[in-house]
């Protein structure tokens, strides 16, 4: 189902369903750049302390993407309180086999999908790389194209929670109440958070799939220490990926979020395309 389209400047943006759950239907919106393409393609998973916030949270980003040839789908999904882990990366796993489906009707191959998040998003598009077969993700059955598997081409990472076990921990010291809560809503246990966690898993030497990888933060992230960043770099190394990583100095968490001018955005944004454009040949 396609709803109305608008144009803003030399893209096309528009909302589609890419899925039903219980009568009510998930959005992926579009940003389609103009031209012939074959564009790489990105699918686009929000932040919120996996909780919150929608498919339109990144919007500028998302726009700056398509306005250099590249085709994005920043997509909705199940939260709490309608449902837990591993609900949204069930979601997640259906909207990239449905991207990669659907990739040559909106200018782009299959080959060429990857995924970006930000905050809990950053850390979710890093689970689903490293899980693309996983029962559990894969669990939505996707009928037009049964056979399209998970794996993406890339994943960047913006600010992602990396550790979500180490972050709870964080924030119950500080005494954030809302934060705690959030975990607990999502999560629902310990346990869960370990079973979630991107260091964990590669520590763990479960069989995962390593796409390329690119993370950027701030070298002042209050939730994500940096050397729980470099930590994951060195373990996704050693169990065979390629990655790349960006720490920016004095920014905090969010330091993009919803500011265009903010410091190192345009950067940010600049090191994303380069990243993209190179495995994407």
């Amino acid at each position: 189902m396609a709803m109305p389209a608008e144009t803003r400047s030399v893209i096309r943006i528009e909302d589609v369903e890419y899925q039903r759950q219980g009568g009510r239907g998930l959005l992926a919106r579009l940003y389609r750049p103009s031209g012939a393409g074959p564009f790489p393609a990105l699918l686009q998973v929000h932040g919120g302390a996996w909780t919150s916030k929608d498919r339109t949270d990144n919007d500028y980003i998302a726009k700056a993407l398509a306005e250099n040839g590249i085709l994005v789908a920043s997509i909705d999904f199940r939260m709490p309180p309608e449902a837990g882990y591993p609900a949204s990366l069930a979601d997640i796993n259906l909207a990239t086999r449905w991207l990669k489906a659907r990739a040559r009707s909106y200018g782009s191959r299959a080959d060429r999908v990857g995924a970006f998040g930000t905050s809990s998003g950053g850390h979710q598009v890093l689970l689903a790389a490293l899980r693309p077969d996983d029962p559990c993700y894969a669990a939505l059955r996707l009928a037009e194209a049964p056979e399209t598997d998970a794996k993406l081409a890339f994943v960047i990472s913006g600010w992602g929670v990396l550790d979500p076990l180490l972050r709870y921990g964080l924030a119950k010291q500080a005494g954030n109440a809302e934060l705690v809560a959030n975990h607990d809503a999502f999560w629902g246990s310990e346990a869960a958070m370990r079973d979630g966690s991107p260091p964990a898993i590669l520590a763990s030497g479960e069989r995962v799939h390593l796409p390329p990888a690119l993370l950027f933060q701030g070298d002042a992230d209050e939730w994500v220490p940096t050397e729980v960043a470099r930590g994951l770099v060195a373990a996704w190394r050693k169990a065979g990926g390629e990655i790349e990583l960006l720490l920016y100095p004095g920014a905090k968490h969010g330091f993009m979020t919803g500011k265009p001018d903010a410091p190192y955005a345009g950067k940010a944004i600049a090191a994303m395309i380069d990243f993209i454009r190179r495995h994407t040949r």
